[in-house]
């Protein structure tokens, strides 16, 4: 963006300093001379990272997400080595390194060489089928788009199965058309079930008020009905759910949570953060069986969209779930599952101890714990009240100290922590337990998790952030994972929600990246659908899905950018930045056919963009029909 994107200005002496230095670490240069010409392209190419890395910092994807300067030469062993098991050529390849030290453009090629899971080489058609072999299968990609494969950087997959198997309120366009559903699905069950469900959104409704418990009980005939919000802090019960779980006129308010009630002192039905689980523990667990078809039908509809990984808060016995399918062979998305921050330290460990680190389709990954709960419920923790609620300042979810002493003990058992926090307060609470954290673990000189020194650290949304609170990211090297097809669904309300100071630094990417802060994107999938070209066009355009509204657009990125944050920043969150993210030789052959190329369409073709084919590992696990 702008100024961000110039490289620096630099003495010659300085640059010819680094030029040496990097040619001194450049793993090409004794044979640069001894090699045909057509089998140097990309080596050259690679040289030139090098060299790019070495004397320019990198602007404003971060320094983090640079291309990887010891990446291996495309075609090395073209013409004597071993065969590829997989040729795609006639591409339009994006490899996701930069192409000169205004980091400007990408390196395109036309052919990609797999061989076993890896990247074998990435160059010109010529090139790489001197890889091919009697039992090479060779694919024409009849010249379309291919990039990397999207890293969603934030998601819940088996609650994502779970709601596409139980009452699907996404997109409901009033009250009427919810109670609808539930009746339907009443109809369709057994006396006395449980009627379950979620994804409705009360600002998209003509009369924008919260549904009640009386609201159900007129469709629900005895069922017990739990309903949750779209953005998963706030659901919704009948009177039945609300008895089962003996909330009622004397029930209190649990910590980090609210019961809704009406004047005369009676639960509305509407349960906030943490008072939802008073319901939620009576509800009978899905069986084995549900749960895996839930998340068979996630993971099929993340291929369909080009998702390959996926950083996922669901439970342990969904990761069991994922171990099942690995075993199977059908597991079609790395998956990196992270772990509930509240639970004992050592019940951590063992789940971390379960199942191997090493495992790049599926591990444990980072700790996660709420500082507080959204915008569009009123809940996320904000520094001032809301504008729209004067009383209210939203709930955070924990006492600083505790959270200090909590984040502190996991960092020296050497976990990952990654924070939800929307509201500026939340936003708060999670740096200073990072500045704690990292102090203490300094002082005991404890690793991070990947075994180096940076941590690390992660907030997930951070979307009202303070001026000041960006340089602590800097200067704590926190990364934002930031959900960009949120912009969607809550600009219509967020400013009257904020005021305009606190709305000038949401959903702030530009100013993240201007900062020097490392982006990580992902969905929140089921919050927002896991199709990541939203989420694309909203980072470029900063307007809502038919163009006729803007929200604040100076905080607008460019595609390259965007894609970065769903590639090589979704990877350097992860502690994965040298398996994937680019697609040199070396790396996952993790990739996406596209049917158009996104960084050359209008932005609002991006939103229409189809999968063409979603590869894993070289092994093609998504083919569009």
């Amino acid at each position: 963006m702008g100024r961000s994107c110039a490289p620096q200005r630099l003495k010659p002496q300085v640059i010819v300093r680094r030029l040496r230095r990097g040619l001194k670490s450049c793993p090409f240069k004794a044979d640069l001379k001894s090699r045909p010409f057509k089998t140097l392209v990309w080596t050259r190419l690679t040289v030139v990272a090098c060299l790019v890395a070495t004397v320019f910092p990198v602007p404003s994807w971060s320094q983090e997400q640079a291309p990887n300067a010891a990446a291996p030469s495309a075609t090395t062993t073209a013409a004597s080595g071993p065969k590829a098991d997989v040729i795609f050529v006639h591409a339009n390849v994006y490899t996701g390194v930069p192409a000169n030290t205004a980091f400007s453009s990408i390196l395109r090629e036309d052919s990609i060489a797999v061989r076993g899971d890896r990247i074998q080489a990435v160059g010109k058609r010529a090139d790489i089928e001197k890889l091919k072999g009697p039992q090479t299968q060779l694919i024409d990609l009849d010249g379309h788009f291919v990039m990397p494969g999207f890293n969603d950087a934030h998601m819940h997959l088996a609650d994502a199965g779970l709601q596409k198997l139980t009452v699907d309120l996404t997109g409901v366009k009033s009250l009427d058309e919810m109670r609808e559903r539930v009746l339907a699905k009443v109809e369709k069950s057994k006396p006395g079930e449980w009627i379950l469900g979620g994804g409705w959104d009360e600002t998209i409704w003509p009369v924008q008020t919260l549904p009640s418990r009386w609201d159900l009980d007129e469709v629900s005939s005895g069922h017990p009905v739990f309903l949750g919000r779209i953005d998963g802090h706030i659901a919704v019960a009948n009177t039945r759910a609300l008895q089962l779980a003996s909330v009622t006129l004397a029930s209190r308010d649990p910590e980090g949570g609210k019961i809704d009630r009406d004047t005369n002192g009676q639960p509305t039905g509407i349960l906030r953060e943490t008072a939802r689980g008073a319901v939620a523990q009576v509800i009978p667990k899905p069986t084995h069986d549900k749960l895996r078809q839930g998340i068979e039908v996630a993971l099929a509809d993340m291929a369909e969209h080009g998702v390959t990984s996926a950083q996922d808060f669901s439970t342990f016995e969904d990761f069991q779930i994922y171990e099942e399918l690995e075993k199977e062979g059908k597991l079609t998305a790395r998956i990196s599952e992270w772990l509930p921050f509240d639970d004992p330290v050592e019940d951590l460990k063992k789940e971390r101890d379960s199942h191997p680190q090493s495992d790049l389709m599926l591990h444990t990954g980072m700790l996660k714990a709420f500082m507080d709960g959204s915008l569009g419920s009123h809940t996320a923790a904000m520094l001032e009240p809301y504008a729209d609620d004067p009383k209210n300042s939203g709930l955070p979810r924990h006492e600083a100290d505790r959270l200090n002493e909590m984040a502190k003990e996991r960092v020296l058992a050497g976990f990952q922590l990654g924070f939800h926090a929307i509201g500026d307060k939340g936003i708060q609470m999670a740096l200073d337990a990072f500045a704690e954290a990292e102090k203490v673990a300094r002082e005991n000189k404890v690793k991070a998790a990947n075994g180096g020194n940076d941590f690390r650290f992660r907030i997930e949304h951070a979307q009202v952030t303070t001026p000041a609170q960006f340089a602590r990211f800097k200067q704590l090297k926190v990364i934002a994972s930031m959900q960009p097809s949120h912009v969607l669904t809550d600009m219509r309300w967020a400013q009257d929600r904020l005021g305009p100071k606190r709305a000038a630094t949401s959903y702030a990417w530009a100013t993240f990246l201007n900062k020097g802060v490392t982006l990580a994107f992902g969905t929140d999938y089921p919050v927002e659908p896991v199709a990541p070209f939203r989420g694309l066009y909203a980072a470029v355009t900063r307007k809502s899905e038919n163009g006729k509204q803007e929200y604040f657009p100076e905080q607008r990125i460019t595609m390259d950018q965007a894609i970065a944050a769903y590639t090589t920043g979704a990877a350097f969150a992860e502690f994965e930045e040298k398996e994937k993210g680019k697609l040199v030789p070396g790396m996952l052959a993790d990739f996406v056919v596209l049917d158009r190329d996104v960084t050359a369409a209008a932005p609002e073709k991006v939103l229409a963009t189809k999968v063409l084919r979603t590869v894993v590992g070289g092994k093609t696990v998504y083919e569009a029909k």
